[in-house]
C-alpha cells in the first residue's frame, strides 16, 4: 500500500528528494525500483538522465559530486545506487554473513565483496583469515564480534573466501564511508529535479544518515515475508501479475510441481517463472512437464538420490549422482552432513529391529500394517523426537541391509573425514568417494 501511495505521488509530481528501499526480500524490491524509475524518468530520457551505481564500488565523494551537478538535458535525474553498503554495522552482520552463505558456491565474486565488508566491519583483516588463521578465533571470540551468528558453519565459507580474495588480492577499505557527507548535501537541498534512489540488503536504523533519509525522503521496508500462507499468497499475486502480462496462465498441478522446485520462496519462484515464460515461447499455458524440463532437478532432490542410492548400496548411480553435485559446487562439508544423517537414522533403525520387547519388522511389510502394529510402539518410546512414520519405515527397510558393526564403522570413518575436511588439504572428492566404496562393498 505504500508503494502504490509513492507511485501515484511520484505520477503526480510530488516527488521525495531521496528513496531509500532495504529488505532482505530481494524480489519485491527490485519490482518497487523498476516501478519507481518508470514513473521518474521517461524511457527517451535515461540514457543520459538514469545512473546507476553497484554498492560493491560506491565512492560517497564521486556520489555526492555527481548529486550537486546539474543534469545534461532539461528534466528529471535520478542516480541509483544498488545495495548501499553505508547502512551496515555490526548490527546488521548476520545478514551481511547469510549473504556469504548463500553465494559462496554459486557466485563467489559477489559473496567476495560481502566478505571484505564484514572483514570491515569485524576489525579482522585477511592476513588475520590467512594460512588457517580462521581456526584461532574461538566460538566465544566469534559470538561477542558477530552478534546474532553463532558461526557454527562458518568452515564451510571462511577459508573459501579468505583464499578467493587472497588469490585476487582484495582487501578491506580503511578509508571513511562518506556518511558525513551524504548526510549534508542531503540536509541542504538536491537541485531541483535531481533524485537519489538507495537499495540495501539491511540497515541500521540507528545511523544518523538513516535519521536524516527519513527526515527528508521516503524509506520502504521490504522484510521477509513469514509463513507458508502469506508467502504463498505473496506469490501466487506477482506470479499472476507477470503471467497477465505476458499473456500466460498455469496449469493447475504446475503450481504445485514449481512449488517443489522453489519451496515457494519468492525470489527464486519468480526467477524460475521468467525462465518458464521464455522457455515455452508462444504456448499459453505453462504445465507440469515444462517446469520439469525447463528447471530440472533441485539440490535438494539430487541429495535426496544420493542417499537412496547409498542404502541400496548401488554404487555406480551413487558417484555418478556425487560427481554431479561436486562439478555444480555443491560444498563437501554440507554432502558429508547428510551423509552422516542418514547413517544415523540408518543405525537408529537397525538398534530397533534389535529391541526384542518390540513387534518384530518383517521384510516388505506393508506401509499400513507397519503405522497400525508397530509405529504405536515405537512412538511411545521415542516420544516427541519421534520422526515422521514414513521416515522410520523407509529406514527399517533398508536397516537390513547393514550390521550394526559397519554402522558404527561408518560413522566413525565421517567422522575423521569432517575433521580432515575442516583441518587438512586432503582431496574431499577421492575422500567422499572412498567413503561411498566402503557403504556400497557387498
Amino acid at each position: 500500500m505504500e508503494l502504490e501511495r509513492i507511485l501515484a505521488d511520484i505520477g503526480k509530481g510530488r516527488i521525495a528528494p531521496c528513496y531509500l528501499l532495504y529488505g532482505e526480500e530481494e524480489y519485491l524490491l527490485r519490482d518497487a525500483l523498476d516501478k519507481i524509475i518508470e514513473i521518474l524518468i521517461p524511457a527517451a530520457d535515461r540514457d543520459l538522465n538514469l545512473f546507476v551505481l553497484d554498492g560493491d564500488t560506491e565512492d560517497m565523494d564521486q556520489l555526492c559530486e555527481s548529486l550537486l551537478t546539474r543534469p545534461l538535458i532539461p528534466g528529471r535525474k535520478a542516480i541509483v545506487v544498488r545495495n548501499t553498503r553505508i547502512f551496515h554495522s555490526r548490527k546488521t552482520l548476520p545478514v551481511i554473513i547469510q549473504k556469504i552463505r548463500d553465494q559462496v558456491k554459486t557466485n563467489p565474486a559477489r559473496a567476495a565483496a560481502d566478505f571484505i565488508l564484514f572483514l570491515r566491519m569485524t576489525g579482522w583483516t585477511l592476513d588475520d583469515m590467512k594460512d588457517g588463521g580462521w581456526q584461532t578465533i574461538s566460538d566465544e571470540q566469534w559470538r561477542q564480534t558477530v552478534e546474532g551468528d553463532e558461526g557454527q558453519d562458518r568452515q564451510a565459507w571462511l577459508p573459501v573466501m579468505t583464499a578467493f580474495c587472497a588469490t585476487h588480492r582484495l582487501e578491506a577499505s580503511t578509508s571513511a564511508d562518506g556518511a558525513d557527507r551524504l548526510e549534508s548535501v542531503l540536509k541542504s537541498g538536491l537541485p531541483e529535479g535531481t533524485h537519489l534512489i538507495l537499495t540495501a540488503d539491511a540497515v541500521d536504523k540507528r545511523k544518523k544518515l538513516f535519521k536524516t533519509l527519513d527526515e527528508v525522503g521516503k524509506i520502504l521496508e521490504f522484510s521477509r515475508v513469514k509463513g507458508d500462507t502469506k508467502l504463498k499468497g505473496l506469490l501466487m499475486e506477482n506470479a499472476r501479475e507477470l503471467l497477465t502480462a505476458k499473456g500466460k496462465k498455469m496449469a493447475p498441478g504446475a503450481w504445485l510441481a514449481l512449488g517443489k522446485k522453489t519451496g515457494f520462496n519468492l525470489r527464486p519462484s519468480m526467477s524460475a517463472l521468467e525462465k518458464l515464460i521464455t522457455f515455452t515461447g508462444e504456448k499459453p499455458t505453462i504445465d507440469e512437464e515444462d517446469i520439469e524440463a525447463a528447471i530440472g532437478k533441485t539440490r535438494e532432490e539430487n541429495v535426496f538420490n544420493l542417499t537412496s542410492a547409498l542404502v541400496e548400496k548401488n554404487l555406480p548411480v551413487s558417484l555418478s549422482i556425487l560427481g554431479d553435485l561436486l562439478d555444480r559446487g555443491d560444498h563437501p562439508v554440507m554432502i558429508l552432513a547428510m551423509l552422516a544423517r542418514e547413517i544415523r537414522i540408518l543405525l537408529q533403525a537397525r538398534l530397533l529391529l534389535e529391541v526384542r520387547s518390540l513387534p518384530p519388522y518383517q521384510a516388505g511389510m506393508d506401509y499400513g500394517r507397519f503405522q497400525k502394529a508397530l509405529f504405536p510402539e515405537i512412538k511411545q518410546r521415542l516420544g516427541s523426537a519421534t520422526p515422521h512414520p514414513y521416515v522410520i519405515y523407509q529406514a527399517l527397510g533398508h536397516a537390513g541391509r547393514f550390521s550394526r558393526e559397519s554402522l558404527i564403522r561408518h560413522l566413525e570413518t565421517l567422522v575423521d573425514m569432517d575433521l580432515a575436511l575442516k583441518s587438512t588439504a586432503k582431496d574431499a572428492r577421492l575422500m567422499l568417494e572412498r567413503f561411498l566404496i566402503q557403504v556400497c562393498e557387498k
